[in-house]
């Protein structure tokens, strides 16, 4: 099926690295040692000199984010910089305990366990004008309950960019293949997110919120694949000016009755200036249409923005976008063909010492998350982590997300949805290649109206969790 072909692309790409490290071992065998080989730093937060490093060498640590302001992701505060190109395998065991099930149309009240064991993998190659970054994690799990049952997960994230001259070029991949909503999986315990947990795991695409296949229902129950795949060429007028264009394809399936299957297709057109070294601004045009299989409905969206952006590497990484946005229905809703709608999408990541603090919100046209056709979707997330000490992290996470239907019919009545997410957690270090992690996550959904179909709207599920993640030395592959 189709969710297996992103696992045989990692698996290839690994099978090449493999090659590339015995050459590398070979060569060890007959020669002393390279001193070069030691500039892939280990993990930050398990030196022992981690209290007195100052923002200006983390900042000195760190490759300036270059994401165009009003491209298809959002903004980093860098990333690190490594001058091998080396791939690092791991494994992940994950155990959650919850109060309650939803993989049946009524709500099982007994608490069950789920076990999750899973392979790693994070890869990061560099040329001269070119760098493939590649995060994956995949493997199945067991449940004690019968509704759910025992199946596999994936997650994969692919960055391959380019660069001549002025111009930039970009594609990304974003996979999962889970047996429930994205929103909230993994709690505390790193289960969604591909790839080690370490700092040597190279940027995942992250994009934009209304370019993915939106989960934020946690109502849509049952295993789902989703893709979400985007190109973005840019390119640099002068010094301070530039354009920026991307297209966009994603889909959502369920592998269960009870939910629809959707997919979008996406174009964006922007243009940035940079006032200073720190701040830019710019404006942009994005076009979303969404369709569902089984259904005659269809939602185009047209929207127009203007973007702040400010970035200071290791400290700041702030993107602000608003505007108008206009959705377009095949079939009229109440007679009505169009509704203009408000268009939002901002994200704050803001370094501090020991720690890191996020925010993001975002406001527009999402596709239902397999339960509405078409929806006005509002999601608003807080996060941060804190080393205590030299070892021990502290880290919190609140997420919300409100979905109200703009369609409706005898089989879809119109409804507001509303799902909560609540999580803190600690982690332990175990050497510079191991961590363990405790947490626990509320998961909150609430409703105006009984959905139809196997989904349940109104519940609170507490959840146990517990994980543990090993990887290894990373193997150069040049």
């Amino acid at each position: 099926m189709n969710y297996f072909t992103p696992s045989l692309t990692v698996v290839t790409l690994l099978f090449l690295s493999l090659g590339s490290s015995r050459v590398v071992a070979q060569d060890e065998n007959t020669a002393p040692p390279k001193a070069a080989a030691r500039s892939i730093p280990i993990l930050p937060q398990t030196t022992d000199n981690q209290d007195q490093t100052s923002a200006g060498d983390q900042a000195d640590s760190l490759q300036p984010d270059t994401r165009p302001l009003t491209g298809i992701q959002t903004l980093s505060l860098g990333s690190e910089q490594y001058r091998h190109s080396y791939w690092v395998p791991g494994f992940q065991y994950g155990n959650t305990i919850q109060s309650m099930s939803l993989a049946e149309s009524a709500p099982v009240t007994s608490w069950s366990s789920d076990n999750y064991l899973a392979g790693n993998l994070s890869l990061l190659s560099t040329w001269s004008r070119a760098q493939l970054a590649v995060n994956y994690s995949g493997g199945g799990f067991l449940s004690t309950n019968d509704a759910l049952g025992n199946g596999y997960f994936h997650e994969l994230g692919i960055i391959q960019s380019f660069k001549w001259g002025r111009l930039s070029v970009a594609l990304l991949d974003q996979f999962t293949y889970l047996p429930e909503a994205l929103f909230g999986f993994g709690g505390a315990i790193r289960l969604g997110v591909p790839g080690i947990s370490t700092s040597l795991a190279p940027l995942s695409p992250d994009l934009v919120s209304n370019l993915v296949p939106s989960q934020s229902i946690l109502a849509s129950t049952g295993t789902r694949y989703s893709n979400a795949s985007a190109a973005e060429l840019t390119y640099a007028l002068n010094p301070r000016s530039s354009i920026t264009m991307a297209g966009s394809y994603g889909f959502l399936h369920f592998l269960e009755p009870g939910n629809f299957n959707g997919a979008q297709s996406g174009a964006n057109l922007g243009y940035e200036y940079l006032l200073t070294s720190k701040d830019s601004i710019g404006v942009l045009y994005r076009f979303t249409s969404f369709q569902y299989q089984g259904l005659s409905q269809a939602i185009g969206s047209h929207a127009a923005s203007l973007a702040y952006g400010r970035k200071i590497t290791a400290r700041l990484a702030l993107q602000l976008t608003a505007g108008p946005e206009i959705a377009l229905f095949r079939v009229p809703v109440d007679g009505r063909t169009s509704q203009v709608l408000p268009f939002v999408s901002t994200s704050l990541v803001y370094g501090v010492p020991r720690g890191q603090l996020s925010f993001g919100y975002s406001q527009g046209v999402s596709g239902g998350s397999g339960l509405l056709a078409g929806s006005n979707s509002n999601q608003l997330t807080f996060s941060g982590n804190h080393h205590v000490g030299r070892l021990w992290t502290v880290m919190g996470s609140l997420s919300f997300a409100r979905n109200r239907s703009l369609t409706s019919s005898a089989s879809l009545p119109s409804t507001d949805l509303g799902s909560w997410v609540a999580t803190a957690g600690v982690s332990y270090p175990f050497g510079p290649n191991a961590n363990m992690s405790f947490g626990y996550t509320a998961l909150i959904q609430s409703s105006s109206q009984p959905c139809v179909g196997p989904c349940t709207t109104n519940f609170t599920q507490h959840e146990i969790s517990l994980g543990f993640q090993w990887n290894t030395r990373p193997f150069v592959i040049r």
